[in-house]
C-alpha cells in the first residue's frame, strides 16, 4: 500500500493503522501532530485509523525559535 508522507510516498504492508506507521517511521515518541487526507487526527485515535492506499499524511512536529 502506497501512503504520502509530508508529500513523499512511502510504500508499506497492508493492512496498517496509522500507529504503525508513526511507529515504522520513527515518530512513536516524540511531540507531534498528525493530519491523514487534511483532516486532524487525535492521538488517542492513531491506533483506530486503519489507513488505505493512496492516504496523504501529514506530520508536524513543535519547532522551537524566535
Amino acid at each position: 500500500m502506497k501512503v504520502i508522507i509530508n508529500g513523499e510516498e512511502k510504500t508499506f504492508e497492508a493492512p496498517l493503522n496509522l500507529y504503525g506507521i508513526l511507529e515504522q517511521q520513527g515518530y512513536v515518541e516524540m511531540l507531534i501532530a498528525v493530519a491523514r487526507n487534511g483532516s486532524f487526527v487525535p492521538k488517542e485515535q492513531y491506533q483506530s485509523i486503519n489507513l488505505e492506499s493512496g492516504d496523504t499524511l501529514e506530520i508536524l512536529a513543535p519547532m522551537q525559535g524566535g
